[in-house]
């Protein structure tokens, strides 16, 4: 006997003949693979990618500007008036050098005035160099530091700084401070170049005071810094401040001069 099955039911579960079944895994990948995306859909992935590009450069606009957010306006004011004065720096220098090629291009005795010349520079290397004492405006930074919190890092932080902002020569507790000065040491046992120091660390410094100060006290500058660590730290502006810390002219062990 026979049993009839209802229309439709024949050949759903039974592959033609010579195939093997196929599972309902497999019927599950051929309906989702290869995707049938409509019109609809496409536009709302284009739309959600936009919208998504875009959140992504307002955060990352937002952050960028993170640091000076919290920034009083007056601490604003001073960073841009910071940033003005070391632009009007170069463009000194810059005027400094065309001064010295028109004297030299203008001059009578080309020579006399060659000669001038080379003992100004000489005599600017010297203040660069610490061979040779000098004077001029500047500040007085005095680091009090009663609980020897102050490491050597945070004194080489506060020359960095200072040269940032235009310093032209820096003396440390009789110390004179250059290009290859080194800081060592910890908090109350610190020594520059090899010479112990004891606070209070008191810096003697030749530069514009209105571009010094304020570099100083910049939020999360110098003196916010030292004040964490509880030492205090004053400045004082001068319209007069010599530097007569000396070092002796050192002669090099392996550069030559390449001109012929």
């Amino acid at each position: 006997m026979s049993t009839s099955q209802p229309p439709g039911v024949q050949g759903q579960d039974t592959p033609p003949e010579g195939r093997p079944p196929v599972s309902g895994r497999q019927r599950l990948a051929a309906g989702l693979w290869p995707p049938r995306v409509t019109r609809a859909q496409l536009a709302v992935a284009v739309l959600l990618f936009v919208l998504g590009l875009g959140l992504a450069v307002q955060v990352r606009s937002h952050s960028d500007g993170s640091a000076l957010r919290g920034a009083r306006q007056e601490d604003l004011v001073r960073i841009l008036d910071e940033l003005d004065n070391r632009t009007q720096r170069l463009e000194d220098e810059k005027q400094d050098l065309v001064d010295q090629r028109t004297g030299l291009e203008n001059s009578s005795d080309q020579a006399e005035e060659a000669r001038r010349q080379t003992r100004k520079k000489e005599q600017q290397l010297g203040i660069l160099a610490g061979t040779t004492a000098a004077q001029g405006p500047g500040i007085t930074l005095t680091v009090q530091d009663a609980r020897h919190t102050v490491e050597s890092d945070m004194l080489l932080d506060t020359v960095q700084e200072l040269r940032a902002a235009g310093a032209e020569a820096i003396q440390v507790n009789g110390v004179r401070v250059v290009a290859d000065t080194d800081f060592t040491g910890t908090g109350g046992d610190i020594a520059v170049d090899g010479r112990a120091v004891r606070p209070p660390y008191r810096f003697t410094v030749i530069g514009r005071p209105q571009d010094l100060e304020p570099a100083l006290n910049i939020p999360g500058g110098v003196v916010q810094t030292l004040e964490k660590e509880q030492a205090t730290a004053t400045v004082t502006g001068s319209s007069k401040v010599v530097v007569d810390a000396l070092r002796p002219a050192k002669q090099p062990g392996y550069a030559r001069s390449s001109s012929r």
